[in-house]
């Protein structure tokens, strides 16, 4: 089924500086909001903004669209709560049919998945009573069902939590019926309680710190080979060890272990497997950075080669496509992801930029804000990179005039093929000229007809700087290195939502 994407008719608005702005179709606005979601504790609760913009989306969106979303959004873009949101939604505005059952099948690729979307059901359907999960969907009921049988004992155990919904709810609620006599006997488990306590490094180290100890030297002794115990086990997953290499540092494991450490985190398999969104690399790296621990240069260096690793299957641009890659350190970009997150917007965009550059042959590569400024930096370190950028934010200020990137191309009298912005998309001329950055555009492809520009969202904003349904210009979004593979399609002339649209339910 084809969709009508794009709005016939563009509408002219202001964006939140007051400068000129285009209105994107309600799909094109429901992707940009759906991939560019920070989830956090507080997203679910009533009131929350960019929540109630994406219920009203889903309104607006034909059912099967909104299906592949959510399905594009947990298998390549690798988010978790946000498929769980539009599952839910989608089953309030459409019934009589299998879509929502295969979308649920198709996003909950973990045990816990099953009680967060019953989570959001509950708070969805504002079910406050005792029975807060009564007369559940029958569709969301079919999904879940099918998904019960996807899991072992282990990831049963893993996550099963003490939540607001727990495992054993759920069971209760969506009567699975076991694929043979095992998975009964699992089913039977989850209903007594009686799981069988998973191999985890919380498990591990929770009963470790339950013993006694004669003193303070002991307990770190213990807690080093229990560390070190579970770096030769290989049981600890790639996100964990990500997540703890400060503690494994401060841990004092031996240098035997720290090389099995950089071995695994560098292994291209484990790597890809891994899928992790490509900030966790950055968190990971300044957090090393800052350690004084011997080990800490080994450590960069592995977080170093899995980067690398990770941009491997990144169709970059080779030596005759020219591309200018431009980010966007202005004030509005530099807001955290999240409530609790040390990350920020231009993070992400430094960091996929880097990305990028790091497989383009034929690149120049800068940052913009009052001013525009070219800091070519080598391909390889893309987190040293980051860090350089970082810290040189500050020499080009915090305005927005993203169309100095385009005017400076005018006035070299420069062609090139393909320029990329890794912005919030609030562009605004703070010199009050009478450039425009749609207007920039215009006059740059009376000198470079075939030129191409390609807008990175990473907030997902509503308005944009430019028309995207003319002139070449293409709309990209998210934090995930997987927007590069929409950017492989739309060399095939593709947009992003006739890329999401390609999936199969």
């Amino acid at each position: 089924m084809k969709f009508n994407f794009f709005n016939k008719n563009t509408q002219v608005t202001t964006n939140h500086e007051g400068a000129k702005a285009y209105i994107m179709s309600p799909e094109m606005e429901l992707y940009t909001a759906v991939v560019t979601t920070g989830l956090n504790d507080s997203f679910y609760e009533a009131g929350n903004s960019r929540l109630e913009r994406i219920k009203a989306l889903i309104e607006k969106c034909n059912p099967e669209f909104v299906a592949r979303l959510a399905v594009y959004a947990r298998t390549q873009m690798n988010l978790r709560s946000i498929p769980m949101v539009l599952s839910v939604e989608l089953a309030r505005k459409t019934s009589g049919n299998s879509i929502v059952s295969k979308t649920v099948n198709r996003v909950v690729l973990r045990a816990d998945e099953i009680t967060e979307m019953l989570a959001y059901y509950q708070i969805a359907n504002e079910r406050t009573q005792t029975k807060k999960l009564n007369k559940l969907s029958k569709q969301i009921q079919k999904g879940l069902v099918a998904s019960f049988n996807n899991f072992d004992e282990y990831q049963f155990a893993k996550y099963n939590r003490n939540a607001e919904v727990k495992l054993k709810d759920a069971l209760f609620l969506v009567h699975p019926k076991a694929k043979d006599a095992d998975q009964q006997l699992i089913f039977n488990k989850i209903a007594s309680d009686s799981l069988a306590t998973p191999y985890t490094w919380e498990t591990e180290l929770s009963a470790l710190g339950k013993n006694r100890f004669e003193n303070e030297s002991a307990r770190a002794l213990a807690f080093t080979k229990k560390w070190e115990e579970m770096i030769e086990s290989k049981k600890i997953g790639y996100m964990a060890l990500l997540r703890n290499l400060r503690n494994i540092l401060e841990a004092n494991v031996s240098g035997n272990h720290i090389e099995m450490i950089c071995s695994y985190l560098s292994n291209e398999k484990a790597v890809l497997s891994s899928k992790q969104l490509p900030f966790r690399f950055l968190s990971a790296y300044r957090e090393i950075k800052m350690m004084k621990s011997k080990y800490a240069s080994a450590i960069l260096d592995a977080l170093e080669d899995a980067v690398m690793c990770s941009a491997k299957n990144i169709k970059g641009f080779g030596i005759n496509t020219s591309v200018v890659i431009a980010c966007d350190v202005s004030g509005s970009m530099q807001h955290a992801i999240s409530p609790k997150s040390s990350i920020f917007l231009y993070d992400i965009g430094l960091m996929l930029a880097m990305l990028l550059q790091s497989q383009c042959k034929n690149v120049v590569s800068g940052m913009f804000g009052d001013t525009w400024k070219i800091i070519n930096m080598p391909k390889r370190n893309v987190l040293t990179n980051v860090q350089e950028y970082y810290r040189r934010e500050g020499e080009v200020g915090y305005s927005t005039n993203g169309h100095l990137v385009i005017e400076n191309l005018i006035k070299k009298k420069e062609v090139v093929d393909k320029v990329m912005l890794f912005t919030d998309t609030q562009m605004w001329n703070s010199n009050h000229t009478s450039h425009s950055f749609a207007k920039s555009w215009t006059n740059y492809k009376k000198i470079a007809p075939d030129a191409k520009l390609y807008l990175f969202d990473l907030s997902g904003y509503v308005k944009l700087p430019i028309d995207i349904q003319k002139n070449d210009v293409y709309l990209l979004a998210g934090w995930s290195d997987k927007i590069f593979d929409i950017l492989s399609a739309m060399e095939d002339t593709k947009s992003a939502l006739e890329k999401i649209n390609q999936i199969t339910l």
